[in-house]
């Protein structure tokens, strides 16, 4: 399946002590030769190793953490991260829906209406949310700097001095779940089984890793091809880590309902097929002790709640069946949290600071239909779709408009270009409109009072001219064949918003409709690019790299389980998504994103929605939390615990 953001508003997819590298650390770990007796039998065995170290590329020093501009916040002997409290309490349930994965899936949410499989690595089927709880990787994200990770299964890293590989130092203690050892020839049985078999979203990004190779049991180094290797160490450290005897007894490729074998905090405890998950926290897990483990998974059971209708979930949250909700509808927000045990305090509305990149959701419109190639017809849509009435009078005024594919971060483009901008433009200007080298172009404003006249003035008007004609009422082209525009959906809530974008589309003469279907006939004709316009959202990372090419080059075009929805297929957006991967620093990665920025949003590929850079979330008054929420996540899962104070009040009816 394709995962995806839950959506904005669908009432509104959506919405680790270091230690030695291999180089070193042989020779640390193995009894130094004396080579004035060495005779030829020692000689057999040391020559092959002294003729591996000297293949080895040269690398610099090893270090505890890796980021994509070398920068990190936490020293070698860190204890554990400042957005966590090291001595939080262990124990009670947290349960929830609508959660984010993280690691390798980390722009990715599962479908929060049903689940038949726990399997998120592959295409098939649609997994359950959390399973990253069970496996762990060999370098995790610190939540409060843009892309620095610290060493979890491994110790530490070794960049090779031309970034042509990393080697990767393993925890000699770390362990499966059945107790066996994680080895490097688990990591390179993890890293070739994705890279053949895992999700097309997994796979893109590796294409740049030549290979993985297990030097020992405890050093792997992965090779990389090309010249732009910036973000492929951090990619590796974050791949799962699979047990090979696990998967050599178990098809990887099969959708399964059986808890597979992992090395993380937690196991699954119970399995509700279509309803609920529970995961239980492992006391005996290898790694508690660790500086990036202190303080984080604190709830000794985590579940997760699927619910097929939303106004269904909502009614099992006010009666306790659940702890927590992320709140993804600006009426249920408004409007609907008008109860007992809000007006007790019992339950709490928290609306938490989100820095990242607000994410990319809006229509997009499919290029592949022959109807959307003129850019006119596509720029006619735009106009036609009202945000400021829609905010007004469906999202209570809780958003705003969303103009880049960049939004709410440094990395949009704003007004004209500036001098790194136009650098990377101008050798292409021949092929670039105008505008791009203008102001950046933002989405039309309407006043809001519904009434679209000069809106849908100009929009006739450009389809005129893309040969769409009124006639007798119908906009048709030269062959007589009307415009008809299907909006793919599979949720009904959402179908108020499209309903007033129709009636608009309609004054234009176009035969407008929007077909609903379930997730899974969704999932499959999303796969497949069956569709004219379907709503959709995903989130850039705060340092994007060779995911670009997912999202927007013209090799994902007609990929299936891509990201590029639109099938955008343009040379110049290629060669700045390469530009951005190839920036060496932060000032030359926003310069790429700003350029791709103007030409993306200059192209109207889409038709862009809404944003808010917050989460609002409200859950029973049962937990504690760190004073500092990470800036880059709202740390609910691994940094929250349960209080048993107020749960006690809470349960007997009190307010905290």
């Amino acid at each position: 399946m394709r995962f995806f953001y839950r959506l904005e508003d669908y009432s509104t997819p959506a919405l680790p002590t270091r230690g030695r590298g291999f180089a070193t650390g042989f020779w640390a770990s193995s009894p130094s030769p004396s080579w004035g007796g060495l005779g030829w039998g020692a000689l057999k065995k040391v020559i092959p190793v002294l003729l591996l170290f000297l293949t080895l590329p040269a690398h610099a020093a090893p270090r505890h953490g890796l980021s994509a501009f070398g920068d990190l916040k936490y020293a070698e002997n860190f204890t554990h991260f400042d957005y966590v409290n090291p001595d939080a309490p262990v124990g009670g349930q947290l349960s929830m829906i609508n959660v984010n994965m993280t690691t390798v899936l980390s722009s990715f949410v599962a479908n929060a209406t049903s689940f038949d499989s726990l399997n998120p690595f592959i295409l098939k089927g649609q997994p359950v949310g959390g399973l990253d709880l069970l496996f762990d990787t060999l370098m995790v994200r610190a939540m409060d700097e843009p892309d620095a990770m610290y060493g979890l299964l491994a110790s530490d890293a070794e960049i090779a001095e031309d970034r042509s590989s990393v080697t990767f130092t393993l925890r000699p203690q770390a362990r499966f779940h059945d107790g066996t050892r994680v080895t490097a020839d688990d990591v390179v049985f993890s890293f070739k089984t994705l890279q053949k078999d895992g999700h097309p979203i997994i796979r893109l990004p590796l294409r740049d890793v030549a290979g993985a190779e297990a030097l020992d049991d405890l050093h792997v180094r992965f090779s990389f091809e090309g010249r732009e290797t910036r973000d492929l160490p951090m990619l590796v450290a974050a791949l799962p880590v699979f047990s090979k005897a696990y998967y050599t007894a178990h098809d990887f490729t099969a959708t399964t309902v059986e808890p597979p074998l992992g090395s993380g905090p937690y196991t699954v405890k119970d399995v509700q097929l279509g309803r609920s998950i529970t995961y239980a926290r492992n006391p005996e897990y290898w790694g508690w002790k660790l500086p990036v483990n202190r303080g984080r998974f604190n709830f000794t059971t985590v579940r997760y709640e699927f619910f097929r209708d939303r106004s269904v979930a909502f009614e099992a949250f006010k009666a306790g069946t659940y702890d927590l909700r992320e709140e993804f509808t600006s009426k249920t927000w408004a409007t609907e949290y008008d109860f007992p045990a809000r007006h007790q305090g019992r339950v709490v509305r928290a609306t938490l600071p989100d820095k990242n990149p607000s994410g990319v959701q809006g229509f997009f419109i499919n290029l592949r239909r022959d109807k959307f190639s003129d850019i006119r017809v596509r720029r006619a849509l735009d106009l036609a779709f009202d945000f400021e009435w829609a905010n007004r009078n469906l999202f209570y005024g809780l958003y705003e408009r969303t103009d880049s594919f960049f939004e709410n971060s440094e990395l949009q483009a704003s007004g004209p270009p500036g001098v790194e901008e136009l650098a990377l433009l101008e050798p292409h200007r021949d092929r670039l409109p105008e505008s791009v080298f203008g102001p950046a172009y933002t989405p039309p404003i309407s006043d809001g009072s519904g009434n679209l006249r000069e809106e849908l003035k100009q929009a006739g008007a450009l389809l005129d001219a893309a040969g769409w004609r009124v006639r007798d009422g119908k906009r048709v082209n030269g062959r007589g064949d009307q415009l008809r525009i299907e909006f793919l959906n599979y949720e009904t809530s959402f179908e108020r918003i499209i309903g007033p974008y129709i009636r608009n589309l309609k004054r234009l003469g176009i035969d407008a409709k929007v077909r609903t279907v379930d997730p899974s006939q969704y999932e499959a004709r999303v796969e497949t690019f069956d569709f004219d316009i379907t709503t959709s959202r995903y989130v850039q990372s705060n340092t994007p790299g060779i995911e670009l090419r997912g999202f927007f080059s013209s090799a994902a075009a007609n990929q299936r389980g891509r990201w590029n929805l639109s099938g955008i297929k343009d040379p110049v957006v290629d060669t700045l998504i390469e530009a951005a991967i190839a920036a060496r620093d932060r000032k030359s990665l926003t310069a790429a994103t700003r350029a791709l920025d103007r030409v993306l949003r200059a192209g109207h590929y889409w038709v862009p929605q809404w944003y808010k850079g917050e989460h609002n979330i409200a859950y029973w008054d049962r937990f504690g939390h760190p004073a500092v929420t990470p800036k880059y996540d709202t740390g609910i899962i691994d940094t929250w615990w349960h209080d048993a104070a107020k749960a006690a009040r809470i349960d007997s009816g009190k307010a905290n």
